[in-house]
């Protein structure tokens, strides 16, 4: 789960701006906004400079509230509006702490962004990318994008051929199943809580 979490919150840094029409523009999105952060990566020495910088970029890229459903399964819809909106908010905070610690740990060298195969008037697809990283094998970082009113938005992150919101839901599902929707708000919170902004 750690090694998991560790390489979404890599691939958070590695995408920005999906507010874009069509697939071709997904696609586009992907390569572009990896070359600026990576080029921002290179330049900025201040950590948390940087971090202000590409959480500017990046959250808007994502849809949290679906991510969160996914993660939590089937008990999502037993939730109420307002858990649902609380659950979202601590998932965010969780995935986004964990991202600011580890952003400057890894250096990327290279980003190979795979074309979209998809129908042309799909509003769901996925955008393939290699990513090499210093003394590690290049490791595989998949976005599953989903057409918004807003335009694209990234739901899910496969790394290495594992799902960040399947890798959740069964720890999750448990949680829920020995303390409810309450126990499972309470445990993020708790975890949180228990670690600073920019640490982990």
């Amino acid at each position: 789960m750690k090694k998991l979490l560790s390489l979404f919150v890599l691939s958070l840094s590695l995408i920005a701006g999906a507010a874009l029409a069509n697939i071709s523009d997904a696609e586009s999105l992907v390569r572009q906004t990896s070359s600026e952060v990576l080029d921002v990566m290179k330049k900025e020495k201040n950590d948390k400079k940087l971090r202000e910088l590409i959480e500017q970029k990046v959250l808007p890229s994502f849809d949290f509230t679906r991510m969160t459903g996914l993660a939590v399964g089937k008990d999502w819809r037993a939730a109420s509006d307002a858990q649902k909106a609380q659950l979202t908010e601590e998932f965010k905070t969780l995935l986004v702490r964990t991202y600011s610690a580890t952003l400057t740990s890894y250096k990327v060298q290279a980003i190979d962004v795979k074309p979209v195969k998809a129908d042309a008037a799909a509003t769901d697809v996925t955008v393939n990318t290699d990513v090499a990283v210093a003394g590690q094998q290049p490791v595989a970082i998949n976005y599953k994008l989903r057409k918004a009113e807003q335009g694209w938005k990234v739901y899910d992150v496969i790394v290495g051929g594992v799902s960040l919101v399947t890798n959740y839901r069964g720890t999750f599902g448990e949680t829920v199943k020995q303390s409810g929707i309450d126990g499972l708000i309470k445990s993020l919170k708790d975890k949180n809580a228990a670690v600073p902004a920019g640490k982990a």
